[in-house]
């Protein structure tokens, strides 16, 4: 297998427009949580959310294609931007068709959705947007992606709803790992807060009915009751080791292991032994060729809900054993909130600094202990430990469980 490794990243995020941004920002313990903005939720059961501040999409493309982008696109691309910018990569030098992209969404555009459901209800449907399907359907992150960079290598959209990033990273990975590319654009990218994702996401009550910005996403704390809706990109460039040495270019960090398995069990409620995570992060493990022992950090999908806390610490007991006591364990939703199918590809670029910097975040806003969450989440400020190797899991509604495996270069 040919080995895999990162050499660039970019992050539109609630807590920073770009990854030096966003990573002094978690640094620093700063949170992206408020009030909605974007409509009035005063018949919501949620009233805060995690948004993307000052983003102008005419700062990272040209007019015209913003125009023919969803917000969710928007973000894909800038994103996108700086990934490619920051690894140096020229595609005028490149094969076109040994460059691809994976890029994920949950859900695509429910803003659009719901503009043009108005109009068809007001108007009819003679003045639907010609460009509806197009804004909307969730591949167009990455087939944006590749139109604007010209990349004419595989182009894919894994969706498996809060796993897409993680999927789509881990599914570039094996493409080069295999042959099929040699670099690929790989991440995740939403933007839905809306009326309807906000209030669908309510009924189904998984989000935080907090009114404080400070004690509403707080995973694995006792009084935690739900996820905050957050929204962004996080984009990997990911490339053949050997041509990446060949070329100068900076390396980042390895990717060595990915694992992806189904619970089978519940339609939103992981299975309660956490067997289904266990077994991708027991996959990621051992394709890294190294025993459980030897990893001491874990970034969790750790939502803030009752159920995903519990049944993915049980994940790490099943799988670490004694050794999970000793080990690391942090979330970063406990700073963006939940970006859904963005939240495993900023979490990974989160691992990326982190393995470079020996940095284990906070998980912030944590106060009251679980007995049921006994492990060490980071909660007394962030910790200096140089690590080898970074965990990162995502789990998603239908059962979907993703875990990659990245190793300090």
């Amino acid at each position: 297998m040919r080995r895999v490794v990162v050499t660039g990243m970019g992050a539109i995020t609630p807590i920073g427009l770009n990854v030096e941004e966003f990573w002094n920002s978690v640094k620093e313990g700063k949170t992206g949580f408020g009030e909605v903005t974007y409509f009035d939720t005063a018949d919501y059961k949620a009233h805060l959310a995690a948004e993307v501040k000052g983003f102008n999409a005419k700062d990272y493309m040209d007019f015209k294609a913003a125009k023919r982008m969803a917000l969710f696109s928007q973000y894909a691309v800038a994103a996108a931007k700086e990934a490619m910018e920051d690894s140096g990569l020229d595609m005028n030098a490149e094969d076109p068709f040994r460059v691809g992209c994976a890029v994920g969404s949950g859900i695509g555009s429910l803003q659009v959705v719901e503009q043009e459901h108005q109009k068809l209800m007001e108007k009819g449907p003679r003045r639907l947007n010609p460009l509806m399907v197009p804004l909307m359907i969730s591949n167009m992150a990455a087939g944006n992606i590749s139109i604007q960079f010209g990349l004419r290598g595989k182009n894919i959209n894994v969706v498996t709803a809060c796993a897409s990033g993680t999927n789509c990273i881990g599914e570039a990975f094996r493409s080069i790992q295999c042959g099929d590319a040699d670099v690929m654009v790989a991440g995740g990218t939403e933007a839905a807060i809306s009326p309807v994702g906000l209030g669908g996401f309510a009924a189904l009550t998984a989000l935080s009915a907090s009114t404080d910005p400070k004690r509403c996403s707080i995973p694995f704390d006792k009084e935690r009751d739900g996820f905050v809706m957050g929204e962004g990109a996080g984009i990997l460039v990911l490339e053949e080791l050997e041509r990446a040495k060949a070329r100068g270019a900076k390396i980042l960090a390895e990717v060595v292991g990915y694992g992806a398995t189904a619970d089978a069990y519940h339609i939103t409620s992981p299975i309660e032994d956490g067997s289904g995570a266990a077994k991708a992060m027991e996959m990621a493990v051992a394709e890294a060729g190294i025993t459980t022992d030897e990893l001491w950090y874990i970034n969790a999908h750790g939502t803030s809900t009752h159920h995903n806390d519990l049944f993915e610490t049980n994940a790490i007991k099943n799988v670490f054993g004694e050794h999970a006591k000793e080990m690391k364990i942090n979330s970063t939703k406990s700073m963006i909130g939940h970006l859904l199918g963005a939240a495993g590809a900023v979490e990974a670029i989160t691992c990326v600094k982190e393995l470079q910097e020996g940095f284990i975040h906070e998980t912030v806003g944590y106060q009251v202990p679980d007995e049921d969450c006994d492990l060490d989440y980071v909660t007394n400020g962030p910790e200096k430990m140089d690590i080898k190797y970074a965990l990162s899991n995502s789990l998603g509604f239908g059962g979907h469980n993703a875990t990659l495996l990245l190793k300090k270069y």
